[in-house]
């Protein structure tokens, strides 16, 4: 089974990356994109075919150490 995780920071949260990208997207002209955020995407295959035993594996996965869950916030989906 293929996990995709997303993790981003939460609202609310400060991020000085998506503020920089945003300022040299403004310098080259986009001139319309705004509140920029940016995170991290991961893709890892589990040695699970039992899709609620593979869900609860990547959402501890996520707690433990993918995500810090006091900033940010995670998403995932699950395919065989």
């Amino acid at each position: 089974m293929k996990a995709k995780i997303h993790v981003t920071l939460k609202q609310g949260i400060l991020d000085p990356q998506g503020k920089a990208i945003e300022h040299a997207l403004d310098s080259l002209g986009f001139k319309n994109a705004s509140n920029v955020r940016v995170g991290k995407y991961m893709e890892l295959d589990l040695k699970e075919t039992d899709k609620a035993k593979a869900e609860v594996t990547v959402k501890s996965m996520c707690d433990k150490l993918l995500a810090n869950t006091i900033i940010e916030e995670y998403r995932y989906e699950l395919t065989a």
